[in-house]
């Protein structure tokens, strides 16, 4: 099929798509690289079975290698990385000796939503089998560490048991669904997307037909007027719009993803019914397994396909051979009403009641305060609490006169309502303390850099987005972020290699969205983190403009105000 004339905007073609890629729709069906190989050879979901009845009794040392470090991810399971590694080593040792025997167990939780008692759940696992540690992530799922094979059964069961799952929370597979965690709440939604999302997972997460994609397959569902699920970098999104003659429903995109090579999704110039979105979220999906590139993991991705093919050929063979019916022309999104998408503070609901939303650690807690929340969303609200995109949580449901007591029972637990803009913007990676992919240390530094700025620039009250990546994997969006920091290892002024980052500046979403600018030479070490940003933001006060966001002063900025 001849790729057609681009449609107006669209992004220009990267390359030519080789023919032999590995695409199963053009006849490519044997494997050509090893996770290929491992997916053919045994369905990821399989699995499952392997570990209740094997591996949990025979323990670590009987885990097929295979296994071990493929499938088991299907069920949201990695190893960790080993003690005293560090990070120069990161790219020189093979796997199996950057591992521990403890695995990270990642959560899914689609859209964010929970109620107490499967928050209750999720903390008294994390006390019982993780050490009393947890993180939020920048996905909505609860992640685990020092997990067990001879726990996974029992963690299981206390799980499912309550309605939620770690079926494909990670691998090639359609990973946990993003939903704004304020959905069907708040009085300025556009429209309400939580059908639609439990309508998806219901009918296809754990289903064989996608069991086994390219890659990974990451989905927003969302109506926010916010657009807090960053639909701008997921494979596959749904943005809420209001359609032909008032209608209700969604615009889609598709192609988004970040990693070594970011990519911002793509407007397909369709109007989505919410009674559709399952079943083109699944046509979506379908085009993606049997057109996605099989045989490069570098190229592996959506957005590789759609910015060789472009949107109308991807719209094309998605209506014609997937839907079986072309979709309307749609409207773009709106633009956001807020520039922080993060849904931190006092918002008002519809029923006029309130949610608060507050920021942890840069997404570390522990089990012992997610009981603690548990149990304030039980006295102050209506038991319910949800995950936001940004790694913080929120409460929903709260009296107008409970508002500030809860606003000081959280602060009592280090959760705060009120946070400064420092702690509000910060997120940060796994790190090198658990991830064997990581260079560096993060959460820590994370931690120990907002409450730095907060002593050295208490008058600063712009926002901004500070994002702590351990590696160029981007899993905190380093790219996305206002100072974006990517680990690395770095020389000092004495000349010694130490932990450092590459500093990438002025990223940020929305109708102008852009990676952040990044310079050659611009590395800094962990220590110097604070001052260097002080020196950056110490500038930009001087400097800007009336209204100036941070990121627009930094693409009209001479190099050397950012160094």
């Amino acid at each position: 099929m001849a790729a057609p004339t681009p449609a107006p905007g669209a992004r220009p073609a990267r390359r030519t798509a080789p023919r032999a890629q590995g695409q199963w729709a053009l006849g490519y069906r044997e494997p050509l690289n090893p996770n290929e190989r491992t997916k053919r050879d045994n369905d990821g979901l399989a699995v499952r079975q392997r570990i209740i009845d094997i591996y949990a009794h025979q323990g670590f040392d009987s885990i097929d290698g295979a296994d071990l470090r493929g499938r088991m991810r299907w069920y949201g399971l990695y190893t960790q990385r080993a003690p005293g590694i560090p990070g120069g080593k990161t790219a020189i040792l093979e796997p199996e000796e950057l591992e521990d025997k403890y695995f990270m167990l990642r959560v899914r939780i689609d859209s964010g939503r929970l109620t107490s008692e499967q928050l209750r759940v999720l903390a008294q696992i994390s006390t019982e089998f993780g050490r009393d540690v947890a993180d939020i992530t920048d996905r909505q799922n609860i992640q685990y560490h020092w997990i067990r094979i001879e726990d996974v059964p029992e963690i299981w069961r206390r799980i499912e048991a309550v309605g939620l799952s770690s079926t494909e929370a990670c691998g090639d597979t359609p990973r946990v669904i993003l939903g704004c965690p304020l959905a069907g709440v708040l009085e300025n939604e556009l429209i309400d997307a939580t059908a639609p999302i439990r309508a998806t997972v219901e009918r296809y997460i754990g289903d064989p037909q996608f069991s086994n994609l390219p890659r990974k397959f990451k989905t927003s569902i969302s109506g926010c007027a916010d657009h807090c699920t960053n639909h701008e970098i997921n494979d596959v999104a749904f943005v809420g719009v209001q359609g032909p003659d008032g209608e209700l429903g969604y615009d889609l995109w598709a192609g988004g993803g970040l990693s070594t090579n970011p990519m911002f999704g793509q407007r397909i110039g369709v109007f989505v019914r919410p009674e559709q979105v399952t079943e083109v979220w699944a046509a979506v999906c379908s085009v993606f397994r049997d057109y996605g590139y099989r045989r490069s993991r570098n190229h592996a991705r959506i957005k590789f396909l759609i910015a060789d093919w472009g949107t109308e050929k991807f719209r094309e063979v998605m209506e014609k051979e997937y839907l079986h019916y072309a979709l309307p022309d749609g409207p773009a999104p709106a633009p956001p009403q807020q520039d922080e998408r993060d849904h931190i503070g006092i918002s008002r609901q519809a029923d006029g009641n309130y949610a608060l939303g507050f920021a942890p650690r840069a997404g570390r807690i522990s089990g012992t305060t997610l009981a603690a929340v548990a149990a304030l969303a039980d006295r102050f609200g209506q038991g319910r609490i949800a995950a936001t995109a940004q790694q913080k949580l929120v409460i929903l449901d709260v009296a107008e006169d409970d508002v500030e007591p809860l606003t000081a029972a959280l602060a009592e637990h280090d959760l705060l309502v009120r946070p400064s803009v420092f702690r509000r913007g910060t997120m940060a990676c796994t790190g090198i303390e658990f991830c064997k992919l990581a260079i560096v240390e993060t959460k820590a530094r994370a931690h120990d850099l907002y409450t730095e700025l907060e002593k050295r620039l208490p008058e600063f009250g712009e926002p901004i987005s500070i994002n702590v990546n351990g590696c160029p994997n981007s899993c905190a969006r380093f790219q996305t972020a206002d100072i974006g920091f990517k680990g690395s290892i770095v020389r000092d002024a004495e000349g010694n290699q130490v932990e450092g980052f590459q500093v990438h500046l002025g990223g940020h979403f929305g109708a102008e969205a852009a990676f952040g600018r990044k310079f050659r030479g611009l590395k800094v070490t962990a220590d110097e983190m604070a001052e260097y940003c002080e020196r950056v933001l110490r500038g930009y006060q001087e400097r800007r403009e009336p209204g100036e966001r941070f990121a627009q002063y930094v693409v009209r900025a001479e190099e050397e105000w950012l160094q």
